[in-house]
C-alpha cells in the first residue's frame, strides 16, 4: 500500500471482525513504529499490549467505573475546559455522523450510552494496545510519542489491519497501572484498538471531513 493512499484512507475503526492477530504481527508492527522520530532520540513510548483474557478483564474493569458513575481521572487533560469555534462544530459534526450512520437518535440517551461502553472493549478487536509515557518527560516528548502512535496505524494499515486510537481508554488510568501492575511514573496517554475492520458494520459506512489546507496554512516568501 502507498503510504499516501494509507494516511488518506484512514478512520478510526469502531467495529471489528472476531478474527485473531497474531502476536509475531503485532510485533512487527511494532518494530516498524519505534523508527519514529524523537528529541535528542529519546524514545519516550512505552506500549502494553493486551489480548484474550487480560484484554476482557481490563475492558470489563474500566466499562464498570464508567458504569459506577465514577468520574474519569486522567493524567492529562485531552480537551480545553471551554471549547470554542471552530471545534464545537466539528465536534458536533463528528458525533452526527457517528450516530447518523448507526441510526442512533439524539435522544435515544440508552443506545447512545451503550454504543460509548464499546470503547473500552476496543469495539470488539482482538488486541488493544496501550501507549505509556514517563511522568518526568515534557511536552516534546508527547509530541514524540504522538508521531510513534501515528507510525502504528500506518503500518497496520499496511499489514491489511484498522485501528482506532482511543482517549478512553485513558479514562482511569489508575485501573489500568494496577491491573498490568505498571508503575505510577508512567502515565497513560491513550489506548488502540487493532484487528480486521468488519467493513459491513453501519460505524464503517461514513467519515468525518477535513479543511482544505486553505483554512490552516499560510505561506511566507
Amino acid at each position: 500500500m502507498e503510504v499516501t493512499d494509507a494516511i488518506r484512507n484512514r478512520k478510526s475503526v469502531r467495529a471489528f471482525l472476531d478474527k485473531p492477530v497474531p502476536d509475531e504481527l503485532v510485533s512487527e508492527i511494532l518494530d516498524c513504529a519505534r523508527w519514529a522520530p524523537s528529541g535528542v532520540n529519546s524514545q519516550p513510548w512505552h506500549v502494553a499490549v493486551l489480548t484474550g483474557k487480560t484484554k476482557q478483564q481490563v475492558g470489563s474493569a474500566l466499562a464498570k467505573r464508567r458504569s459506577d458513575g465514577v468520574q474519569a481521572e486522567p493524567d492529562y487533560r485531552y480537551y480545553p475546559k471551554q471549547i470554542e469555534e471552530p471545534y464545537i462544530a466539528r465536534k458536533r459534526a463528528c458525533g452526527h455522523a457517528l450516530y447518523s450512520a448507526l441510526g442512533i437518535e439524539r435522544n435515544d440517551i440508552e443506545t447512545r450510552k451503550a454504543q460509548w461502553m464499546k470503547n473500552y472493549h476496543g469495539f470488539g478487536a482482538p488486541v488493544m494496545l496501550l501507549f505509556f509515557i514517563d511522568a518526568i518527560l515534557e511536552k516534546g516528548s508527547w509530541v514524540d510519542i504522538g508521531m510513534f502512535i501515528q507510525n502504528v496505524m500506518l503500518t497496520a494499515r499496511g499489514h491489511g489491519l484498522e485501528t482506532c486510537p482511543q482517549a478512553a481508554l485513558a479514562e482511569y488510568p489508575d485501573v489500568v497501572r494496577n491491573l498490568l501492575n505498571i508503575p505510577d511514573s508512567r502515565k497513560l496517554v491513550c489506548g488502540m484498538a487493532l484487528g480486521q475492520a468488519d467493513y459491513d458494520d453501519p460505524s464503517y459506512q461514513y467519515r468525518t471531513v477535513r479543511e482544505p489546507i486553505k483554512e490552516f496554512v499560510q505561506w511566507f516568501s
